[in-house]
């Protein structure tokens, strides 16, 4: 199903269909600050298989990323960090970045890489910042499958017309970008930028 959601004040009676889509471990497309994403629940393991197989790859090797609501939940699910890693996140999120940490016992196996790591995001968007607070836990996401006539990917009806059948709703919150996050590992010292995308760091 399309719904169609006003960016800047989501409706509450929407927000609560997803809400319960994600709770009963439905698949959602929705606007970040960058691309439209896919995403469901972290504690959806059905979900998250579902999400991998539509990129036909494994979920250890689909380099998921998981989107928080603040800063302050991310300790849940990463192992402690220092001072400076977290003036950088403080710095550059909410906001058009992807930042690699030690991923903690709490994030579930299925999700892991032999690194055990996990990126984290915070988009600089009011639709995902209002849907993972009234979630009370972190969605995971990933990019859409990329391919060559992908004209398409900043149109969510568009979006619709093509995965309307494998998940459960895509919402409308405006044109999305074409232009990815920037992916920054704070693991190591001085951090290294993995992936160049919208968000310049420095």
């Amino acid at each position: 199903m399309l719904l169609k959601m006003h960016p800047l004040n989501p409706e509450p009676r929407l927000v609560h269909k997803i809400i319960t889509c994600l709770k009963n471990k439905g698949t959602i497309i929705y606007p970040t600050d960058t691309v439209y994403g896919i995403g469901c629940s972290i504690y959806a393991s059905e979900a998250i298989e579902k999400i991998c197989k539509l990129k036909h790859i494994a979920p250890n090797k689909a380099m998921l990323s998981i989107i928080f609501a603040d800063l302050k939940h991310i300790s849940d699910f990463c192992k402690p960090f220092n001072t400076s890693v977290f003036r950088t996140l403080k710095a550059y999120l909410p906001g058009p970045f992807t930042f690699i940490l030690e991923a903690n016992k709490n994030i579930p196996k299925i999700l892991l890489s032999n690194r055990r790591t996990i990126g984290i995001r915070i988009p600089n968007n009011i639709i995902t910042n209002r849907l993972v607070k009234e979630l009370e836990h972190p969605i995971i996401t990933a990019s859409l499958p990329q391919d060559p006539e992908l004209t398409y990917i900043t149109d969510p009806e568009a979006l619709y017309d093509k995965y309307q059948n494998q998940v459960d709703y895509v919402i409308d919150g405006g044109n999305g970008t074409s232009q990815f996050s920037t992916i920054v590992d704070v693991t190591v010292s001085p951090p290294e930028i993995i992936r160049q995308g919208i968000g310049i760091f420095s």
